[in-house]
């Protein structure tokens, strides 16, 4: 059975190998997150502990997907704003385990990812991904509608220049929310 948690500070830290793991395997499967190959656990391990602190701050909300107990996949919701875009969220770092794929788990963490941002005030999500890549098509069929693509904006884990499609989606204003 899957679960799906948003963990907090302390969690996040002592599920930091099950992280890494995670992280390990997505970029050695040619996902294309940041980071390029040769890609450590140890590496993998520092990304994580270097986000601690924005979920301390709450600038950053860290969501999990759960397997029989293991951490299969993950996502983030970016809060952190300035004044004039506090209405708006980031979702960034979706992750599936390799062996986890092609089971709903993508959906469900972007679906829970929207509850959190639509919970936290937000009405505008925005993301980026690999163009033509599989998450792209996730995306649009949660209603995300692309906003431009930027070619040669990042490279992949062997260091190819790939273009990134950047997309958004309104999220229902809260009742009685009119600003940011």
């Amino acid at each position: 059975m899957t679960s799906i948690d948003i963990l907090s500070p302390e969690a996040a830290e002592a599920a930091l190998p099950d992280l890494a793991a995670l992280l390990l395997a997505c970029v050695r499967d040619g996902a294309s997150i940041g980071f390029l190959l040769p890609f450590s656990l140890p590496e993998a391990e520092a990304f994580w502990r270097d986000g601690l602190p924005a979920l301390e701050s709450g600038a950053r909300r860290l969501l999990v997907a759960r397997e029989d107990g293991r951490i299969v996949g993950s996502t983030q919701v970016g809060l952190a704003a300035p004044p004039n875009g506090r209405h708006r969220a980031e979702i960034t770092k979706v992750l599936v385990h390799p062996q986890a794929r092609r089971r709903g788990l993508g959906r469900a963490l972007m679906r829970e990812a929207e509850a959190v941002a639509a919970a936290e005030g937000r009405s505008l999500l925005i993301l980026d991904t690999r163009t033509d890549d599989a998450g792209e098509a996730l995306y649009r069929s949660l209603g995300y509608v692309v906003t431009g693509v930027v070619p040669d904006y990042a490279c992949s884990p062997t260091g190819v220049r790939e273009a990134c499609t950047f997309m958004h989606k309104r999220l229902p204003v809260p009742v009685g929310q009119t600003g940011p």
